[in-house]
């Protein structure tokens, strides 16, 4: 995985999460000269340059004018998955991401939309209490008393301001919303157009979606409390799923970096080691497939044992090392942290967790790997 550096000058110095569209913003600017090939109406950059900025530039540094740059690999994923969402984008199609949960689903549509048209902010998070406004419009109420039905009274949603602008709307677990939620999305993918009964016989009694508009939404494929999606809404997506990530070292890299980016955001420098590092992206490899590398057979547990969380353990290792960690022993810190990930979704799961450890690192210890010597002995930390 390339690991080039980003100027991050320009970054925000008091937020926790910097939108991309903000950390990301001299990239943005280079490709936009950088490639100045055809783009559909209303893009920021040409579809090519969409990929480089999703994909990176493979450690290449690419010349505009004086001007050099490797572009940073953001998104760990096969290179025809992301051209087929920019296709989709650039066809004004919708474009619906499915996938287990922790899959970099909504970091992927976040940096499509920040490529796209400048903004990943235009975004609702479905829920079992979104509503039809928050994907439609809602009321200033104090207007709406005070003036009466007006396009000065209305509110629009996140949807409504993409559509009007041109620009790329999210919808965020849109499988969380119930049916007659999401059946809002159907007419407006559809009709390319919301009406507004209150502003009937006037000029603002349809709104239209102006060139560029799209909209990209993300399902979890195991997930509790989903709704159904329905056919009709179906036919108005274009299904893309994104899976986890096939390469062990390309693992171990995403969890390094990500990991140290949110230790350093804790204000210290991040010091695991990497067999530690490659120790727990393996273990959570073998227990997501149900199969050890080597090939041998493991119990899957109920979690998802998705890079995110094997990023939020490797993150706590991290701060623990640099704050509470007197003799250096990361290590041992290890089996703890997966017991509790496993026990997240059923407490049963431990016990699967324990036949892990008298499996595939009870074989591994056995043939003389160091580090899973280590773990093996300590198994009775899982019985606490």
């Amino acid at each position: 995985m390339t690991t080039a550096t980003t100027d991050t000058s320009n970054e925000p110095t008091d937020r926790q999460i910097v939108l991309p569209e903000h950390r990301y913003a001299a990239e943005l600017e280079f490709l936009a000269g950088y490639d100045s090939g055809p783009r559909p109406p209303g893009w920021r950059l040409t579809p090519r340059a969409v990929v480089t900025f999703v994909l990176g530039s493979g450690g290449e540094k690419l010349k505009h004018g004086r001007r050099s740059l490797a572009v940073e690999a953001k998104f760990v994923g096969e290179r025809a998955l992301v051209e087929r969402c920019v296709v989709t984008l650039a066809g004004e199609r919708g474009l619906l991401l499915v996938g287990e949960p922790g899959t970099a689903k909504s970091m992927l549509s976040e940096l499509l939309a920040a490529a796209v048209c400048g903004t990943s902010a235009l975004t609702v998070q479905g829920t079992a209490g979104t509503t039809e406004d928050q994907l439609k419009y809602g009321w200033n109420y104090a207007l709406l008393l005070a003036k009466g039905p007006s396009r000065e009274a209305l509110v629009p949603s996140p949807v409504l301001t993409a559509m009007t602008t041109g620009a790329v709307a999210r919808v965020e677990e849109v499988t969380r919303c119930l049916p007659e939620v999401q059946d809002a999305l159907v007419s407006l993918l559809s009709d390319r157009r919301i009406a507004v009964p209150e502003l009937a016989g006037s000029a603002d009694g349809q709104l239209h979606a102006v060139p560029g508009f799209t909209l990209i939404a993300t399902a979890n494929l195991r997930d509790k409390g989903v709704s159904e999606m329905s056919a009709a809404l179906k036919r108005r997506f274009n299904f893309e799923t994104v899976g986890p990530i096939g390469d062990l070292a390309a693992e171990v890299e995403l969890v390094r970096r990500q990991s140290t980016v949110a230790v350093a955001r804790a204000g210290a420098p991040f010091a695991v080691d990497d067999t530690v590092l490659e120790a727990l992206v393996t273990a959570f490899r073998d227990l997501r497939t149900g199969r050890s590398v080597e090939g041998w057979d493991v119990e899957r547990p109920s979690t998802v044992m998705s890079t995110a969380e094997a990023v939020s353990v490797a993150t706590a290792l991290g701060v623990t090392a640099a704050y509470l960690d007197g003799d250096g022993d990361i290590l041992g810190r290890l089996p703890g942290q997966l017991v509790g990930v496993v026990r997240k979704d059923d407490p049963a799961d431990a016990a699967r967790l324990l036949g892990y450890w008298d499996g595939p690192v009870r074989r591994r210890a056995e043939q003389g790997a160091t580090t899973w010597r280590t773990l093996w002995d300590l198994r009775p930390a899982l019985e606490g």
